[in-house]
């Protein structure tokens, strides 16, 4: 049965991709599965922090959870 190594790496030429780590040994042939990168190097979390803070208040936010779990009853 295959079994799946996740291990990072980068491109360094148009089919050459250098691993961060090796391969398990006896490892003779892959299947590789490109999983792209984002291009700029950016993280959600950064992008989320960099948004302008919202208007609504703890209270109101609250308020319309309690209104939606009411109406499931």
């Amino acid at each position: 049965m295959p079994r799946t190594v996740v291990i990072k790496g980068r491109v360094v030429g148009p089919s050459t991709v250098e691993l961060e780590r090796p391969l398990p040994e006896r490892t003779r042939e892959v299947d590789v599965v490109a999983r792209i990168a984002d291009q700029n190097g950016g993280r959600l979390s950064d992008y989320l922090r960099s948004l302008p803070p919202g208007t609504r208040s703890k209270e109101d936010i609250d308020r319309q959870i309690r209104q939606e779990r009411d109406a499931w009853s």
